[in-house]
């Protein structure tokens, strides 16, 4: 019983809003570190992050096509924590089981951040393609 309540103790704690800015930094950190650590896709997403920032930097792309490129990376890496967010809490809730639903949840935010990959592509050739011609 006393296992119960001590959860019960912790649970209530769990909805409270971190009162040090610093301490939410740092839980933000956290997930960012733990889907870094814990999905493929995130990683590879990284590495053609930075690949596609230094070869804007290279083609010395305008400062406007930079942020448009930054703030599509920043984009799909965002959506890809949300994607590991929702599998995790999907994963949470029906333990073990097969839910179609949940199947539903999980192939619907792993579809969200495909299309925003498909998009970030588009926009990497729009960006890319008339700096790499001015070389041939």
């Amino acid at each position: 019983m006393k296992s119960k309540a001590k959860l019960l103790k912790s649970r209530n704690k769990s909805y409270r809003i971190s009162q040090n800015v610093l301490i939410s930094f740092r839980y933000a950190f956290n997930g960012i570190k733990y889907t870094f650590r814990n999905s493929r896709n995130f990683k590879i997403q990284v590495f053609f992050a930075l690949f596609s920032l230094i070869l804007g930097s290279v083609l010395k792309l305008d400062t406007s096509d930079y942020l448009i490129l930054l703030m599509t990376v920043f984009f799909v890496l965002s959506l890809e924590i949300l994607n590991t967010s929702i599998e995790s809490l999907v994963d949470l809730v029906v333990k073990k089981k097969f839910s179609y639903l949940a199947k539903i949840a999980k192939d619907c935010s792993a579809g969200a951040v495909l299309l925003a990959s498909i998009n970030s592509v588009i926009i990497g050739l729009y960006l890319f393609i008339p700096k790499i011609k001015l070389f041939f």
